[in-house]
């Protein structure tokens, strides 16, 4: 690790560099697949409503299943070597879907079984990255850090979506995840090019029930501690809403409003735009008002734009979707930014895994029932109304925030809660906790 502060991390940290690399690859791959499976499915496989909104549930259904031990095992492990077999896993599932079509096997309970799969390697992936970023970075360069992944994997993202759309339209939807498997494969070789290694966890002995215990002392520390408490209940039922109308978008956009698959990723891409102007706002804004109360404008304020998304019709009317989207996209990465940095600051580094797998089963647990329940509304009540229910949801979780301490605060906290400051033997002592109230 190094403390120069001359110059941008790209430029002076070649391990963050090639994390960077590494991440924003894997991003653009699973924005390719987030449009081109459900194409598979619709187009490809002529499947309802309520069956492409599973493909969204499968993929999330492994960060209720198994975040929580995932956490414990990251923290007992090294992460590299775990991201690296995540990789490596994504890559082998991916490039499988284009051959099980050649050799006709291609259906959607194999489509299921890859989103199913992808999304356990995702867990694992993701947990260790958030544990290992802090370990190869100086505290000073956190922000900055947490900053250019967030921005730059939205910017992957945009780029992915929009490909996504253009590779079905010309290459076909399932030729497209030969897109999507190759860079994983990217992923991977950036991954095992970084230099730094972390040193090898001591073995102990450990109980009988130790990971019950390892996972409870992750669970505790979130219900016990009421920043970590509030911003988890927001994003557990934020994500319902988020995921509810996501996981019918394709269906709304090409039945209700009628657009053809390239169109379809060019204007979601188009409102995903938002994401990188909120990396680049994140950090910016915090300072200028305070993390806190930039927390609430992101994730509040702009998720009222929300409700302009159900009143997309064809034409003029698809700025809509691209103002609504955009608004959103803009509040949810600036949100995470300003998430990330205060989580690795204010929570013990011998946790951190743990605290990633807790909040995420409790977020990320949500997602399946907020993608079947999108695919129940479009199914029972049509998918316009289905949408206008659950892009008002957007703004209702966000008042979560504004009846907790936040809106009376200017900054999140910067020192770990009482109880679980770490000392040299990962051992939690006590420690202050230190907020702005506001004036």
């Amino acid at each position: 690790m190094t403390g120069d502060t001359r110059g941008g991390l790209l430029r002076r940290h070649r391990d963050f560099r090639l994390l960077w690399c590494g991440e924003v690859a894997g991003k653009f791959g699973a924005a390719v697949t987030g449009v081109a499976m459900p194409l598979i499915a619709v187009s490809t496989l002529h499947a309802g409503t309520f069956e492409v909104s599973l493909l969204s549930a499968a993929t999330w259904l492994p960060w209720l299943l198994i975040a929580l031990p995932a956490g414990v095992w990251v923290d007992r492990l090294r992460r590299r070597p775990i991201m690296l077999a995540a990789a490596a896993v994504s890559l082998l599932l991916f490039a499988g879907v284009p051959v099980a079509a050649w050799g006709g096997f291609l259906s959607i309970g194999l489509l299921l079984a890859v989103a199913l799969l992808a999304g356990t390697a995702a867990v694992f992936f993701q947990t260790a990255y958030s544990a290992y970023l802090p370990s190869i970075l100086e505290p000073a360069d956190q922000p900055e850090g947490n900053a250019k992944l967030h921005g730059s994997a939205s910017a992957a993202q945009i780029a992915g979506i929009g490909s996504g759309g253009l590779i079905a339209q010309l290459a076909g939807a399932v030729n497209g995840m030969y897109a999507n498997a190759a860079t994983f494969l990217v992923s991977l070789l950036c991954l095992a090019g970084i230099r730094h290694r972390e040193p090898r966890p001591a073995r102990a002995e450990r109980p009988p029930r130790a990971l019950v215990k390892e996972i409870g002392e992750g669970l505790r520390l979130v219900a016990g501690d009421p920043w970590f408490r509030t911003l988890t209940a927001f994003g557990a039922t934020s994500n319902v809403a988020l995921v509810g109308y996501q996981s019918i978008l394709v269906v709304f956009l090409v039945r209700d409003v009628g657009l053809a698959p390239g169109a379809v990723g060019g204007l979601i891409a188009a409102a995903s735009t938002g994401g990188v102007a909120g990396a680049f706002a994140a950090r910016r804004v915090a300072a200028r008002i305070g993390t806190a109360r930039a927390t609430l404008l992101f994730e509040l304020g702009l998720a009222l734009f929300a409700v302009l998304i159900p009143l997309t019709f064809a034409g003029a009317g698809l700025l809509l979707y691209v103002a609504g989207g955009f608004c959103v996209s803009a509040g949810v990465v600036a949100g995470n930014v300003i998430k990330a940095s205060f989580q690795q600051s204010y929570c013990p580094p011998g946790l951190l895994g743990r605290l990633t797998a807790s909040t995420a089963f409790l977020n990320y647990g949500t997602i399946p029932l907020g993608a079947l329940l999108g695919g129940a509304l479009g199914t029972a009540l049509g998918v316009r109304p289905a949408m206008w229910i659950m892009t008002a949801g957007v703004p209702l979780a966000a008042l979560i925030l504004w009846f907790s301490p936040i809106r009376r605060c200017r900054d999140l906290p910067a020192w770990p809660s009482p109880g679980a400051r770490q000392t040299g033997d990962d051992e939690p002592a006590a420690g202050p906790v230190t907020s702005s109230p506001l004036p």
